[in-house]
């Protein structure tokens, strides 16, 4: 079965009111995304930005009739018929279609994020079976691939460093960053986050690689109450992270080790500055304009 795409060329000002008139001609899903390449990286904090020059796309059964909804929402938005345009979108297995996309990602020599549903590259390495559901973290991007490859790079100096660590997911999200460090040999990993769906994502990935759900307790920030962690992972936005610099300093111990990333080239400064009374800031990577900063407790 087919569906059909209008889509909508309009300003910043008029997207919501072109997004209320595709909804109210029953369209079965509206989005909105960039229509000239203008990124929007980190929002403000109570803000949703949209672009400059935003395209509005509804869904429609294929058998409507095209005509009279093209005229009925140009006339809505007091647009030109030319800002309109039809597109047929063929039904796809969609779940396959973006599994299909998703490849084993290596992290380092001896450690590969793999999805669940492919054959390791390595079979002798220390894989981590992912299947990221609902919930942000696969590994592909820059700031998760960052945070992934510091906490392989320990295991590697020491095959020790994991087993006696106490750690702390915060902002959890698939859980990727906890349970590499528990397959690494830590004993223990706390998960915290603000999105319900994150936390059962988590434990559906902590089954999936083979681990106990008391290893990788998880919990909402509201409900959580742990012991002084050695080891803080959080990989979520700047603006947060800056808002948590108190409370992850609660969280260790003196001489732990916080590993933070989710943060732009340009935000690094601000950074710095939020740790710098509680932390000593060891190091800074950088990765296609994204930072990963690693501090130690002090």
């Amino acid at each position: 079965m087919a569906w059909l795409q209008l889509r909508v060329n309009c300003s910043r000002e008029s997207a919501p009111n072109c997004e209320k008139v595709l909804e109210t001609c029953n369209a079965l899903a509206v989005t909105l995304e960039d229509n000239a390449n203008q990124p929007i990286f980190e929002p403000e904090l109570g803000e949703t930005p949209l672009w400059q020059e935003t395209r509005v796309t509804g869904l429609f059964h294929a058998d409507m009739d095209t005509d009279a909804l093209l005229k009925k929402v140009a006339d809505e938005l007091k647009l030109p018929i030319d800002n309109l345009h039809w597109h047929i979108l063929e039904d796809k297995d969609w779940e396959r279609e973006w599994m299909q996309h998703y490849h084993p990602i290596q992290c380092s020599n001896q450690f590969w994020i793999c999805p669940s549903w492919t054959a390791p590259p390595d079979p002798n390495a220390c894989n981590l079976l992912l299947d990221p559901g609902l919930a942000f973290g696969t590994g592909t991007h820059p700031t998760t691939f960052l945070c992934l490859q510091w906490i392989a790079e320990q295991a590697e100096q020491n095959p020790d460093y994991y087993q006696q660590k106490v750690i702390i997911d915060y902002g959890c999200g698939s859980g990727i960053l906890g349970i590499a460090t528990l397959l690494l040999g830590a004993p223990l990993v706390s998960g915290v986050d603000i999105d319900p769906q994150a936390l059962i994502a988590t434990r559906e990935n902590v089954k999936r690689n083979n681990i106990e759900q008391e290893h990788f307790p998880v919990f909402l920030p509201n409900k959580f109450n742990s012991p002084l962690a050695d080891i803080l992972l959080a990989n979520i936005l700047a603006g947060p992270l800056v808002e948590l610099a108190p409370t992850f300093a609660s969280h260790l111990k003196a001489g732990g080790k916080l590993c933070l990333s989710g943060i732009l080239t340009t935000q690094k400064e601000a950074i710095v500055e939020a740790y710098n009374e509680a932390f000593v800031i060891d190091e800074t990577r950088e990765k296609d304009g994204w930072i990963c900063v690693l501090a130690t407790k002090k």
